[in-house]
């Protein structure tokens, strides 16, 4: 889904808690083998909730992570040095690269060589991979992982990998939304920060004027539909079921959004570069008011000397926008997920490598970029952020409120909804259009890949 180092919903801060041709282009890896088809030698129907295959407790696993993954890899090995594994980097998905499936069904058609556990930036990943007569994805909720610990993840985190009530996969870390801004700047300024979309659009529409070149937002990243029309509750992904796809680009949250990012757009106000860029940076380091965006731009951006590199005390993370006089809403962006194979001959070693990068102080709270998904160690996390004092004095109290607010109106359907924002929206938006004329060419575009994916659009 999403290029990010570590990319929903938590509770209160306290309790917080997101085929030869193509076989030879795939990751040469030694990993489990086997047909899911072959019955485990130790009841393991009952045991995890599917056909295992026969289990070898001292096979390595085979694992499958981004880069930005490898300090949980290292962090698992130094703490378990006697669980072998074998460590694959790819894309993770990135910006619905559609890898991780494309990897899957060569190995489908092969019988053999599925990876034990994979890292995936795509929460939508669990749709398919829970599908078809023999699934990648291992259910997690079915014995293989204790309820007790499961319960320990924030409410609402696996969500997206629940897929007509059984759970698929584990939340890395949590992505909601929020708007954040440079409070040193709104106070030079004299600005007082909106909270409503309509106050959003007249501050940038204010900064243009008095403020020529300082941004309020940036939209030439895929995700940027996930930050403004799932914040702004805009009816462009709705999934129902398992096969129901919908997408209307008529309601009026689309069109209201539209039209906010064409005049700020129009006022040049809003970045057109991917914030991960070096024309971002060359054009607006510095200069960066607001940027409504996920929670991980903390790391990713404001705290990392190769991006923005805020000075210490002046970002801060404000409580997501709302339309006026209505309730706020948070989209989500990314907050990364972990599969178990069905297909591994270790299932214990998988359960031990996913527990570890999921809940373990180690990897979670001393070394990971982004919010945990795990309750106790987002406590942590958002602790130890406090304790720098890199943020502002709300930053914890604002996550945790952003947090509670994504918009359950948004669904994880079976493709990428960023992949057909970055094919037929981006492009067209680079080159003048404005986003009201282009919102029929989006709806078209989405139910078309909808179909293609065999839902039934609407």
């Amino acid at each position: 889904m999403t290029r990010q180092p570590s990319r929903a919903v938590l509770r209160q801060p306290r309790h917080l808690l997101v085929a030869a041709a193509v076989a030879a282009s795939l990751l040469t890896v030694s990993a489990c083998s086997g047909s899911s088809d072959e019955g485990g030698s130790d009841g393991s129907t009952d045991a995890y909730g599917f056909d295992a295959v026969e289990q070898d407790p001292s096979a390595p696993i085979t694992v499958w992570v981004d880069a930005s993954r490898q300090p949980a890899v290292d962090a698992f090995e130094e703490a378990n040095p006697d669980v072998k594994l074998n460590v694959e980097t790819y894309d993770g998905g990135a910006d619905g690269s559609g890898s991780f499936q494309t990897k899957i069904e060569a190995f489908n058609q092969a019988g053999s060589g599925w990876p034990d556990v994979v890292f995936s930036t795509q929460n939508n990943d669990a749709a398919w991979a829970s599908q078809g007569t023999e699934p990648f994805a291992a259910p997690v909720d079915k014995g293989l992982f204790d309820s007790s610990f499961l319960d320990g993840f924030t409410e609402g985190a696996l969500a997206p990998l629940t897929v007509d009530g059984t759970v698929y996969g584990l939340r890395n870390d949590l992505a909601p939304t929020v708007a954040w801004y440079d409070k040193s700047l709104m106070d030079q300024f004299g600005y007082t920060p909106p909270t409503t979309w309509e106050e959003y659009e007249a501050l940038g529409t204010t900064v243009a004027t008095e403020h020529p070149g300082y941004i309020v937002g940036a939209i030439g990243d895929s995700w940027t539909p996930e930050v403004y029309f799932w914040g702004g509750q805009a009816p462009m992904n709705t999934v129902t079921g398992a096969d129901e796809f919908s997408a209307d680009a008529s309601d009026p949250k689309t069109v209201a959004m539209a039209e906010v990012l064409d005049g700020l757009n129009d006022a040049g106000v809003l970045a057109q570069e991917s914030v991960f860029s070096p024309e971002f940076l060359q054009k607006h380091a510095g200069k960066v008011l607001m940027l409504p965006g996920p929670v991980w731009y903390s790391g990713a951006l404001f705290q990392n000397a190769d991006s923005l590199n805020a000075a210490p005390g002046t970002m801060t993370a404000g409580v997501p926008l709302s339309w006026d006089g209505e309730d706020p809403a948070a989209g989500n962006v990314g907050g990364g997920t972990w599969f178990v194979s069905q297909h591994s001959a270790n299932l214990e070693a998988a359960k031990e490598f996913l527990t570890f990068v999921t809940s373990d102080d180690r990897y979670q709270v001393d070394l990971a970029p982004g919010l945990p998904a795990y309750s106790a160690a987002a406590d942590k996390w958002l602790a130890k952020q406090a304790e720098a004092n890199f943020f502002t004095s709300d930053f914890v109290d604002n996550v945790g409120t952003a947090a509670t607010m994504v918009w359950d109106g948004w669904g994880y359907p079976r493709f990428s909804q960023e992949s057909v924002w970055a094919k037929a929206v981006t492009p067209e938006l680079a080159g003048g259009e404005s986003l009201v004329d282009l919102l029929p060419t989006w709806e078209t575009a989405l139910k078309n890949e909808a179909q293609a994916n065999g839902y039934k659009v609407s």
